[in-house]
């Protein structure tokens, strides 16, 4: 992906006039001419549509499995949400400093991402054969209920799925810092959206209704397009060279002049007192860190309990499929023009004009959601408002963060919200089981949230503009 600088071009006389040069686009040491970004693009958003294949598939397929398997809620949220957070808090802060501190031939981020996409593609197929072993495997002990033979297979592969999503996602959103152009992260991100839609609405319309006769099949199929195809983007996408990593001393202590490459033997100890004095101990990133938490909170109860709720209300799977399809296909159609919002007036701002509207839409599910009719237009208005949100905010971090150090501060925001999110899934399975499987006050949940998100937006709002705003922002090193 990275061109040389066009050579001068000479006229044959002294007034012919010089072919205007082609415009190149920067980012570190790469330098993409516009057929260059092109070609980047289609790269990285082909291996886009197969992440996304994955994100919108392997979720929703394992909430129906283990509701299939007639599993509480309370074990349900552990499985879905604390788990997985619990896995976010410790492997993605590692994972993210080790990778923006990585220098190799192959760069710093693609080196993880040809580990972990192997890795998640084995806990796909394996999520798929689970019927198949934990048939085989209740055959060695019958003791043993069906259904608790059947979680723990099922939890085996989810692990190494989670695992491998995880550390993946840590290091993903650090690649397209690195390779993209900062002036086209919202158009690209705006791409990047509708891909993942597209990607929804296939596998929504078409495939969820099928999952009941064909969850093998189906699991087995994607996890194998997924592996195959994001490893030909890792061999495709080329990164540039970076400059050696800073030194974890503390600013006020460093010797002018001094080398500062890392320090063998600083240990675990010494890295991880750096790790969390840079990204907790100043004020402003705390705040942004409450911000992205609390937003991405506030769609959990419904994302997380959508599949036990349409069931509550006897919705079948085809109908709850269409219903997805249809929000998926209203927020492609919006996903550019967000993107494009978001880089004409700072994501910031986008966002908190999305977390409000999802106010709004939280109140009227909540108080009207009682009959599958009402539950679908609750429901698609909750998926086209958060996917607003996911839009217009998917490049906030990049535009807050300190380039040199992306994903190490977006991991400590992954931090943030793994810690949350470890006891909010539990708690809304539990409340929702203390009221009787009364699912609609997930909307109220969702909807406090995004209330606290839209108070810290505004705070964090007020020290952006203080910063420098859109034309002079300069993150605080």
């Amino acid at each position: 992906m990275k061109v040389d600088s066009p050579c001068p071009v000479h006229g044959s006389g002294r007034n012919a006039a010089a072919p205007a040069a082609p415009k190149i686009w920067r980012v570190g040491t790469l330098a993409y001419t516009s057929a260059g970004l092109v070609a980047l693009f289609c790269w990285l958003l082909f291996g886009d549509f197969a992440w996304s294949m994955r994100d919108r598939s392997v979720g929703p397929m394992a909430h129906w499995f283990l509701k299939h398997l007639g599993v509480s809620n309370l074990l349900f949220g552990l499985l879905v949400s604390t788990f997985p957070a619990a896995v976010g808090l410790i492997l993605g802060p590692v994972i993210s400093v080790k990778s923006d501190r990585h220098r190799g031939k192959w760069g710093r981020r693609i080196p993880f991402l040809l580990v972990t996409t192997p890795l998640a593609a084995f806990g796909m197929i394996g999520l798929g054969l689970t019927p198949l072993i934990a048939r085989r495997a209740h055959a060695f002990f019958p003791e043993q209920s069906e259904m608790l033979v059947s979680v723990v297979c099922f939890a085996v592969f989810w692990a190494a799925f989670e695992f491998a999503t995880i550390a993946g996602q840590a290091v993903f959103g650090g690649l397209i810092n690195d390779v993209v152009p900062k002036e086209m992260l919202g158009r690209f991100y705006g791409l990047f959206r509708a891909v993942s839609l597209i990607d929804g609405i296939i596998f929504n319309y078409w495939i969820m209704g099928h999952v009941p006769a064909h969850f093998t099949l189906i699991l087995c199929v994607v996890g194998t397009f997924y592996g195959a195809a994001f490893m030909g983007v890792c061999f495709r996408v080329k990164e540039g060279e970076y400059p050696p990593p800073a030194s974890r001393e503390p600013v006020e202590n460093r010797v002018p002049g001094a080398d500062r490459r890392p320090t063998p033997g600083a240990g675990f100890a010494g890295a991880a007192r750096a790790y969390f004095r840079e990204c907790f101990t100043n004020p402003y990133y705390v705040s942004v860190f409450v911000m992205l938490t609390t937003a991405a909170l506030a769609f959990m109860p419904i994302n997380t309990f959508a599949i036990p709720y349409a069931r509550s209300l006897e919705m079948s799977m085809d109908f709850y499929g269409k219903c997805l399809a249809a929000t998926f296909f209203t927020s492609l159609c919006l996903s550019y023009f967000l993107g494009w919002l978001a880089d004409a007036f700072h994501p910031i701002r986008v966002s908190m004009a999305t977390l409000a509207g999802y106010f709004a839409v939280t109140i009227f599910g909540w108080l009207f959601a009682t009959t599958p009719e009402r539950f679908a237009v609750a429901f698609v208005l909750h998926g086209v408002l958060s996917g607003c949100y996911f839009t217009s905010a998917a490049s906030l971090g990049q535009r807050l963060y300190p380039h040199s150090r992306f994903a190490q501060f977006a991991s400590a925001a992954g931090m943030f919200t793994s810690i949350c999110t470890m006891g909010l899934g539990p708690l809304i399975g539990s409340m929702i089981d203390w009221t009787g499987s009364v699912y609609r006050h997930t909307f109220l949940a969702g909807g406090l949230l995004a209330l606290v998100a839209l108070a810290s937006a505004i705070y964090v709002y007020g020290k952006f503009m203080k910063l420098g705003g859109p034309k002079g922002y300069v993150a605080p090193e």
